[in-house]
């Protein structure tokens, strides 16, 4: 629960994420052999931040850059830690400022998101790994190369400002909405949903809205997160598989995250997560599937498309427009879609097309389309449903 505190606040003193990585450790395991014998003190994360700053304290002066290092953290080296934080702000600061520097775009976008849970989640590699769906080694020489990569850069320790700062800004909401994505749809696997991921990604978009009051798109992606996790529990029945919107028990969709989300969004402004958090909150205040303002949706993801045009967008915007104006105008639209590039081996296009088939009569097109949907996914779950729709297609009678 402290870690991710801890590391900010010793970066603040080494300026290398890495070594305060291993401060904090070393602070954790001074707690397991100190805590048994003196009792757990009032305040452990105060007492847990205070030893870790010692040992940075410590390690400075040893090193033989010691002056250099001096005249950069000032007086605050010649200082004991105080035995507790200074003000929830300085901790807040700190905080963001480590989001800022692991999110920094001169890492790639798997860097961010393995360092990001590493540092700022407290996850272990065996479980970055897990989440990421790849080795163990992969995901520590990942983590690894992207510390190095940072210390390499020299990369400040600092909110930056004006243009580089909406430039970084788009960075780490950008990892943020990825590791959400993963755990509210895996990639691959046996199961749909990665809670985890998705409650650390929420967690973090909480964080940086509470950080950064005065920006929109902050405030855009955790309305939209805080709107979409709102489904989860209804997303998969008891047996895990997945439900379709259209069948989920929207009385288990949750009201808190849900109101969370709406008072959000009165401050997202009009960027992208803000449209997409539109989106959600039609779907939000629907008391029922029937209910759905599908015209206002078809229209937003119009708005998106203008905002950040995408083939996937496109795709969403015609399902939005199969339920408003009807499955022949839409079909149209995806037939359009089947030569982009970015969507060739996107299981989700054969399944539109199979749903806007099977909506229009031709049963045996829609069985084959979701037929090659299923043997394009690798999630299990999602192979399951999209067989069990082939089957439950009409036989043909086109």
């Amino acid at each position: 629960m402290e870690s991710a505190r801890i590391i900010a606040g010793v970066t603040r003193i080494v300026r290398d994420v890495g070594i305060a990585e291993e401060l904090a450790q070393d602070a954790l395991v001074a707690a397991l052999e100190q805590w048994p014998g003196s009792g757990v003190p009032e305040r452990p994360g105060a007492w847990l931040m205070a030893t870790a700053k010692h040992r940075a304290v410590d390690l400075v002066r040893r090193r033989e850059t010691y002056a250099r290092k001096l005249a950069e953290v000032g007086r605050a080296l010649e200082d004991v830690p105080p035995p507790e934080p200074a003000g929830p702000d300085d901790i807040d600061d700190d905080l963001l400022r480590l989001i800022f520097t692991v999110c920094h775009p001169v890492l790639s976008a798997e860097a961010r998101i393995a360092l990001t849970l590493r540092l700022l989640g407290g996850l272990t590699t065996a479980e970055i790994a897990r989440a990421v769906l790849s080795s163990e080694p992969t995901v520590a020489q990942r983590i690894v190369r992207a510390k190095r990569a940072l210390a390499r850069a020299r990369i400040p320790f600092e909110v930056p400002y004006g243009a580089e700062r909406t430039a970084r800004l788009s960075s780490v909401l950008e990892v943020i909405y990825l590791i959400f994505n993963e755990g509210y749809s895996a990639t691959a696997g046996d199961d749909l949903l990665r809670p985890a991921l998705c409650e650390e990604a929420l967690r973090l978009a909480r964080v940086l809205a509470a950080l950064m009051p005065g920006e929109p798109e902050a405030h855009g992606l955790a309305a939209l997160l805080e709107l979409q996790a709102s489904r989860t529990a209804a997303r998969t029945g008891p047996d895990g598989r997945p439900v379709l919107l259209a069948d989920q028990n929207r009385a288990r969709w949750d009201r808190l995250l849900i109101r969370r989300g709406l008072t959000a969004l009165v401050r997202a402004g009009t960027g992208p997560y803000a449209v997409q958090a539109a989106i959600a909150a039609c779907h939000a205040r629907a008391v029922r599937y029937e209910d759905t303002d599908w015209r206002t949706i078809a229209a937003l993801y119009g708005r998106l498309m203008a905002l950040t045009p995408s083939p996937v967008v496109e795709l969403n915007r015609a399902v939005a427009l199969s339920m408003a104006e009807g499955p022949a105008v839409a079909l149209e639209l995806v037939d359009a879609l089947a030569e982009e590039p970015a969507l060739r081996g996107y299981h989700l296009l054969p399944s539109v097309r199979g749903d806007l088939l099977a909506r229009l009569g031709r049963g045996t097109e829609a069985r084959a389309e979701f037929e090659r949907a299923a043997g394009l996914t690798r999630n299990e779950r999602e192979r399951e449903l999209l067989l069990a729709r082939a089957a439950d297609a009409a036989p043909a009678e086109d």
